[in-house]
């Protein structure tokens, strides 16, 4: 799923390659994928793209005034074309189009989704706060008042696990899956540990952890094409998605936790005291 880092250089990659030209039209393919009708999504047509914004997951295109607003879920891709096919793509089968922007250059891009679960997301309207999942969204972790006091005061009084918490778009935007495993590595902190009971100088490691994984990442996407963005975010992990591996901090072998539709990833030395946790999805497997 793309988090902040990767939704982040999407944005500005489209900066660079979108901004100032006028969409020629937009085609939809996966109707269930836009979710509103007012405006309709052939008012773009002719209207310049004049900014591009994130907010936490959302990818927000500025088109004159009008928004033109992305949520790419969990299979969702940002596919940059620099010739689009003129006539129109054939929806259904195992076509994984949803929605197809021409620009008035001949350039565009594609809106993609795999697999059958769909969940990708799209809104034409008037301001991003339309949007009700940018109208929820907790603070944005790279803005300048997301500070240690300020992750104090959200994580007081929360008896929820900190790896929950750290997902919820309502409590902090952008964090995800992925990034909340590394962050808890670099914070040294079990993913299951209550937030509420943590001290205040742990909360300035997590703060501290949360700020630069979330930097460094967007750093090291910065400048690569949309194509290249899974790549460098497969790679820059260090513990997420890499159960059986060893840890690059202390060689432990990196253990998982498994649940209905997604799974978590951990190294048992460095943030557990050695004890693995209990997979009780495994253990129910095993009997």
């Amino acid at each position: 799923m793309p988090e902040l880092p990767e939704v982040e250089a999407l944005a500005a990659f489209l900066r660079e390659r979108a901004v100032g030209h006028a969409v020629a039209r937009v085609d939809v393919l996966a109707v269930p994928a836009l979710k509103t009708y007012d405006p309709p999504v052939t008012a773009l047509a002719g209207l310049s793209i004049t900014g591009v914004a994130r907010h936490g997951k959302f990818l927000d295109l500025d088109v004159d005034g009008l928004h033109l607003v992305v949520h790419l879920a969990r299979a969702g891709w940002l596919r940059w074309r620099e010739q689009v096919p003129p006539r129109p793509a054939r929806p259904g089968g195992k076509n994984p189009l949803g929605v197809r922007v021409h620009l008035d250059d001949g350039s565009g891009f594609d809106l993609t989704e795999a697999g059958s679960k769909k969940g990708l997301a799209v809104y034409v309207v008037r301001a991003p706060a339309e949007v009700p999942g940018i109208a929820t969204l907790g603070p944005d972790p790279l803005d300048e008042g997301f500070t240690a006091e300020a992750l104090r005061g959200i994580i007081r009084g929360r008896r929820t696990q900190i790896k929950g918490l750290l997902r919820d778009q309502r409590i902090i935007a952008g964090i995800g899956n992925a990034y909340s495993d590394e962050v808890l590595h670099a914070a040294r902190m079990s993913p299951f540990k209550i937030a509420d009971t943590l001290t205040d100088d742990e909360i300035a490691g997590l703060h501290e952890a949360i700020v630069t994984t979330l930097r460094d990442a967007v750093a090291r996407s910065t400048g690569l094409a949309a194509q290249d963005l899974k790549g460098e975010k497969k790679t820059g992990l260090r513990v997420h998605g890499r159960t059986g591996e060893k840890c690059p901090v202390c060689g432990d072998t990196i253990r998982e936790v498994s649940f209905a539709d997604s799974s978590l990833q951990y190294c048992p030395t460095c943030q557990t005291g050695g004890k693995p946790l209990a997979d009780r999805r495994l253990s129910r497997l095993l009997k």
